[in-house]
């Protein structure tokens, strides 16, 4: 690997000086290392780096195709901006878990193999966990808890399908799973899928990035979700359950994002729907398919966490989150609100901005492959996604009714990094083919057909008449969606009501058993083992000591220094040897 720099090595390694250094040295330094990543991904040369034997199994520590470099392409420039806008954070361990939470989603893009990949993916968990501790108060804590044993769970899925599976094809380097579906990859892609947040495995995500620090959900929002889309489109590419359980997904999010007030959670829930056609184009499988899939991916990142910046600037100026707390802020925060809207547009697939050029991708891909039900779906989801991420939450938090809130615009490494990406957004969705460019096939596509612009603008046009129309009826109530977070937080209840009542008791069941009947034999046997010790094997140990102390002795009265004496003793000896042969003989 002497020509190869891992670019997780650079930010793994790269947090460690973080906590001794301060002030402008640490803000420089913390924007060098990203930088130095991302030159380092668009200097690669494809191909395999780090192979070794471990346990009799080949390991391969960094492979590098189009698929990864597309992935730690937009990786790199994600931590860039995500620690811009971090920048006027004073205390260290956000920045240090950061650096290792995006250091481990590098490692799982280049990982060559499962094991490697696995352990990069704990990596990611336990370092994003941190990001939602880092908030404080209860409510943090008990989602942190919750986002940890989940995560821990999924792992624990990962690892036995991994074993299973290279017990069952002999190999542990990752690729494209062929033929029969084993136990152990069904257990990998519900590794795999947790992390991807595929209902009903997604609640961990919509209950713990609203309760991040509001610089930690912008790193939420772009990692862990898009990692598992890419272990998704490395292995599982063609596997129709996919694509039925993205469709699901795209629809899904939409809908629960109907009921939220929390503007983080409004958006989290919009992770859910829009990975969601990422995860149907990999189940499609086709070239187009994944190509929609990675630069949809590309594009999401960007939009995504500007989605995330603009509403944790909110959140950091007035300390609310809830829509209906939130209101004419537009007055005091005109720069926040033209870059989220920036945002707004990107994921609505807005003509000339990014999502307009990688969604539709995955929606082409689906009619080639003449599956209209999914097409229908994954434009109605699209529509949705308009009504309240475009039109519902700016409205509410930036327009609507003026709650007289205190505001300012937030400090100015916020505003640069919300720039930053809304440049991204614009530039792909202008310019896209740089990115088609990157993706891991060539690209067939032009999304700017006079069909496409039509259709793209009349659908979002009828949803911005339909918001109008309807304007009293999407007003945001102060309630909260449980969702399917609802089996977490029962199941944990009753886990500890089993903990606490039936496991206890049996506990103390078998320790009164123990106390009243086992410890009074054990006692009887120990005092009774020592008795035959005492008085059975040490006197016979002792008996036959003594018995040669006395040979002994005797033996020593025998060595008179007389040879005729030594001379009898001989023939006597003789004798006796001649009298045991012949009776043996006989």
């Amino acid at each position: 690997m002497t020509d190869f720099v891992h670019p997780a090595l650079l930010f793994i390694l790269g947090a460690l000086p973080i906590p001794f250094l301060n002030g402008s040295i640490r803000k420089a330094y913390l924007l060098l290392i990203p930088i130095l990543a991302i030159l380092t991904v668009l200097t690669m040369q494809s191909g395999s780096y780090g192979a070794a034997s471990f346990i009799g199994q080949e390991i391969l520590i960094a492979k590098v195709d189009k698929l990864s470099i597309v992935f730690a392409t937009v990786f790199t420039i994600m931590a860039l901006i995500g620690t811009v806008y971090a920048l006027h954070l004073t205390r260290p361990g956000q920045h240090g878990a950061a650096f290792v939470y995006v250091g481990s989603a590098l490692g799982v893009v280049f990982a060559g193999d499962y094991l490697t990949l696995y352990l990069f993916w704990e990596g990611m968990a336990f370092a994003s966990a941190y990001l939602v501790f880092a908030q404080g108060g209860r409510q943090a804590v008990a989602a942190g808890f919750r986002y940890l044993m989940v995560h821990i769970t999924g792992g624990v899925v990962l690892l036995g399908g991994v074993i299973l599976h290279g017990l069952a094809t002999g190999s542990l380097l990752l690729g494209p799973i062929e033929g029969g579906m084993g136990v152990g990859a069904y257990l990998i892609l519900a590794g795999f899928m947790l992390n991807a947040a595929v209902p009903p495995l997604n609640a961990w995500l919509t209950d713990a990035y609203p309760e991040a620090t509001v610089t930690g959900a912008v790193f939420m929002s772009a990692f862990t979700t898009k990692t598992a889309v890419y272990v998704l489109a490395r292995t599982f590419p063609g596997t129709e359950l996919l694509v039925w359980l993205g469709t699901a997904m795209a629809l899904y999010g939409v809908i629960y994002a109907v009921l939220e007030n929390d503007c983080r959670r409004l958006l989290a829930y919009h992770i859910v729907s829009q990975v969601g056609y990422m995860v149907a184009g990999i189940g499609i499988g086709t070239e187009m398919a994944v190509n929609g899939a990675s630069s949809h991916a590309f594009a999401h990142i960007l939009y995504k966490a500007l989605l995330f910046m603009g509403a944790g600037a909110v959140i950091h100026v007035t300390g609310r989150r809830k829509l209906t707390e939130l209101g004419g802020l537009y007055r005091t925060m005109p720069i926040t609100v033209a870059l989220y809207m920036v945002g707004a547009f990107a994921i609505s697939a807005f003509p000339f901005f990014s999502g307009f050029v990688t969604k539709s991708m995955v929606i082409a891909a689906a009619g080639q492959d003449h599956r209209a039900l999914v097409v229908v779906a994954l434009t109605m989801a699209s529509s949705g996604t308009f009504l309240h991420t475009g039109l519902k939450l700016p409205y509410y938090m930036f327009f609507g009714v003026d709650r007289k809130l205190e505001a300012r615009e937030p400090p100015r490494n916020m505003l640069v990094a919300m720039g930053m990406a809304a440049v991204l957004c614009i530039a792909i969705g202008v310019f896209p083919q740089p990115l088609y460019a990157l993706l891991p096939y060539p690209v067939d596509f032009e999304p700017y057909t006079g069909v496409h612009l039509t259709e793209s603008l009349s659908l979002l046009m009828f949803t911005a008449l339909g918001f109008v129309l309807f304007l009293r009826a999407l007003e945001p109530e102060n309630t909260i969606s449980i969702d399917t977070d609802w089996f977490y937080r029962k199941g944990a209840r009753l886990f500890m009501w089993f903990a606490e009542k039936p496991l206890a008791r049996y506990e103390k069941a078998v320790s009164n058993v123990s106390e009243t009947a086992a410890l009074p034999f054990l006692h009887g046997t120990a005092r009774a083992g020592l008795w035959i010790d005492l008085t059975g094997v040490d006197a016979v140990v002792n008996g036959v000591a003594r018995s040669i102390l006395r040979g002994g002795g005797r033996l020593r009265r025998l060595q008179t220094g007389v040879v005729t004496h030594y001379a009898l003793a001989m023939i006597a000896g003789v004798i006796a040897a001649a009298v045991v042969f012949a009776v043996v003989w006989r």
